[in-house]
């Protein structure tokens, strides 16, 4: 039984507890008047007589016993008057004034409704604190090398090195090289910014947490930032470790003080990531933060200047020669009919993304399988541009 499921079992649990009280307490009220009741005049009257032995005032009722009858409890109106309990007391009748039933029930009902109350609202608070605890799952052991990624050979090359530093950062620090904080990826969508930072991960044996703007986004006020901190929090107990936030820009924009509850929202935001990035000044080593956006204007400058994202690469559509990888990779065993010019079918895919890409050969290579062919020939490119309705 998961654990959600247990969570529910308890709420219900605990509703119909609170249920069956109210009604055993309503019944209870119900049923416990089962005096006899009489008009004020007759009790002004067995009160002339000094007929009463004993009376109980409760709110607006009082219930009395005739010192004839001691089996028997009656019950009449409370007038509530300044001399009525001296009045009673003057003729010798023994009286006792409490709550009523229904002050009773209204007391316990009132607690009752405190309880469920403060209940829903802890239920409330508990369910968002595990539901951030929940949030952000590490990835311990990331399948994924720069082997799966095509061209970015540069970028390659100061990873590789980067890992060496994040491995060994004592050495380093000897030599006076700090580990940088942060890496900027900016770009047009589809070209494997993404697949980089798990590679990255997955090269240095580090743990890996990834997220997106809409995983910081909330109905309710202040949640966006708790968010953020759950995340470096948890980032932090498991260094070394790399926080992957992908669409970056969703909650590092540029600060607005224009007033609006979402402009103050995303400033809240991006005061605890500088909070967070400003943290790892401690001579904290072990946590990476990647984020990702294909629009790096809109972000807070403050947040991207050196010292909090200490690079910045621009990933663009592939080159010739990575194009070439990627038919390489993606083609596999597969081969061209001999009409087909492997270079010249990398031009003309020249200009699109890696996901774009990687589209057109599927479903070529789907077009062939139709024709439950191995060898790839013009009309099942042409009908790969067909179907995804590009030119």
């Amino acid at each position: 039984m998961n654990t959600t499921r247990k969570i529910k079992k308890r709420f219900i649990y605990t509703f119909v507890i609170m249920f069956l009280t109210c009604s055993v307490i309503c019944i209870w009220a119900l049923h416990k008047d089962k005096a006899v009741r009489t008009s004020y005049t007759e009790f002004v009257n067995y009160l002339e007589k000094n007929e009463i032995s004993k009376a109980d005032i409760q709110g607006e009722q009082v219930y009395f016993i005739l010192k004839k009858d001691i089996d028997t409890q009656y019950v009449t109106d409370n007038p509530d008057y300044d001399r009525f309990k001296e009045e009673l007391l003057l003729h010798g009748i023994d009286i006792s004034v409490e709550d009523s039933g229904t002050d009773i029930l209204y007391a316990v009902m009132d607690i009752l409704f405190d309880l469920i109350f403060v209940a829903i609202l802890v239920g409330a608070l508990w369910f968002v604190l595990f539901k951030l605890n929940r949030q952000f799952k590490a990835v311990k052991h990331v399948d994924a090398s720069f082997d799966d990624i095509a061209g970015m050979d540069k970028m390659k090359q100061d990873m590789k090195q980067l890992v060496a530093l994040m491995n060994n950062p004592v050495e380093y620090e000897k030599m006076g090289i700090r580990q940088p904080r942060g890496i900027l990826l900016a770009g047009p969508p589809g070209n494997g910014k993404t697949l980089f930072a798990r590679a990255l991960a997955g090269e240095a044996g580090m743990n890996f947490i990834a997220a997106k703007a809409t995983d910081f986004q909330s109905m309710y006020m202040s949640i966006g930032p708790a968010k953020i901190k759950r995340l470096f929090k948890k980032a932090r107990k498991l260094r070394p470790c790399i926080i992957f936030i992908d669409e970056f820009d969703g909650i590092s924009e540029a600060r607005n003080y224009a007033g609006q509850a979402i402009d103050k929202e995303n400033n809240r935001m991006v005061t605890a990531l500088l909070n967070e990035l400003d943290g790892f000044e401690q001579n904290e080593t072990g946590v990476l933060v990647i984020g990702a956006t294909n629009n790096i204007t809109n972000l807070d400058p403050a947040l991207i200047r050196a010292g909090r994202f200490d690079r910045k690469y621009k990933i663009e559509n592939p080159d010739i020669h990575a194009i070439e990888e990627l038919l390489s990779m993606y083609l596999g065993s597969r081969k061209f009919s001999e009409d087909i010019s492997v270079a010249k079918f990398a031009a003309f895919l020249q200009g699109r993304s890696c996901a774009q890409i990687e589209t057109i050969i599927n479903e070529t290579l789907m077009a062939a399988d139709r024709r439950n062919s191995d060898v790839i020939i013009k009309e099942d490119i042409n009908e790969a541009f067909q179907i995804i309705n590009m030119k």
